[in-house]
């Protein structure tokens, strides 16, 4: 029986979500983005913390072009529109999503990547978006997050010209957070995974939910919406919780 193309492991309320197309460097194919999104749309209740990752050297390579199926404009435009809709249920569906990153981060890798909230890359990462070198563009959310990050300026160079990043050169620039040894991006994960978990559940919503939306707002709207976000956070049990295990030295013990 063939191995899943997604594989997924429980334990300890977080989730290590491989993927699984090592003779491809994991490029994503629609039944992978299928797999993701689907545990995305339902994850387990248990779960409380997600960490991506890929096997065989690489994290994701980027679309299958292997797999490239030829599409009218309206249909480019309807598939372009499902990956949005897939990175954005990573990015808002509420769980904290760890990378541990290695190998090819490429075009639609780093898409993916850029959707998730913690990433961590060994010395063999390698951004890249090379949709300029193939006649094409960005479609999966790259001009937005990836720009995001880099600036637009540095973005339109990075596809003018193929430009690859490693590890150390994509953490000064912020496409990843840290920059870890051979070997050490997953363990890594699992632990910072791990502290995640132990937060309070309602305020690592908050913080997924509302930080990025902020950066859209204006000064005032930011403002506001902060202060809501103060005032969910700060009137719940867990708050309670917090402060009474700062008063009494101990690990506090969230819901």
């Amino acid at each position: 029986m063939s191995e899943p193309i997604l594989k997924i492991d429980i334990a300890d309320n977080i989730a290590t979500l491989t993927m699984n197309r090592p003779a491809k460097r994991n490029a994503m194919c629609d039944e992978l983005l299928e797999a993701i999104d689907a545990f995305f749309s339902k994850p387990p209740a248990e779960v409380k913390v997600v960490v991506l990752t890929g096997t065989a050297g690489h994290y994701c390579s980027g679309l299958d072009l292997s797999e490239h199926v030829s599409r009218d404009a309206e249909n480019t435009m309807r598939h372009s529109r499902n990956w949005h809709s897939v990175m954005d249920r990573i990015q808002y569906g509420g769980l904290p999503v760890v990378s541990a990153m290695f190998g090819a981060v490429i075009g639609g890798g780093l898409e993916l990547a850029t959707a998730t909230h913690v990433r961590i890359a060994e010395p063999s990462t390698i951004f890249q978006l090379p949709e300029g070198r193939r006649g094409i563009y960005v479609g999966g959310g790259a001009s937005v997050r990836v720009g995001r990050i880099l600036g637009a300026d540095r973005m339109i160079e990075m596809m003018l010209t193929g430009r690859k990043y490693g590890a150390d050169e994509g953490k000064a620039l912020g496409l990843t957070h840290y920059a870890v040894g051979e070997g050490e991006a997953l363990a890594m994960a699992q632990d910072l995974a791990a502290k995640i978990a132990a937060n309070a559940p309602l305020s690592n919503y908050i913080m997924i939910q509302a930080l990025s939306r902020i950066e859209d707002m204006d000064k005032p709207g930011g403002l506001f919406t902060e202060s809501l976000c103060a005032a969910l956070t700060q009137t719940s049990p867990d708050a309670i919780e917090g402060l009474d295990a700062f008063l009494q030295k101990r690990a506090p013990k969230f819901g």
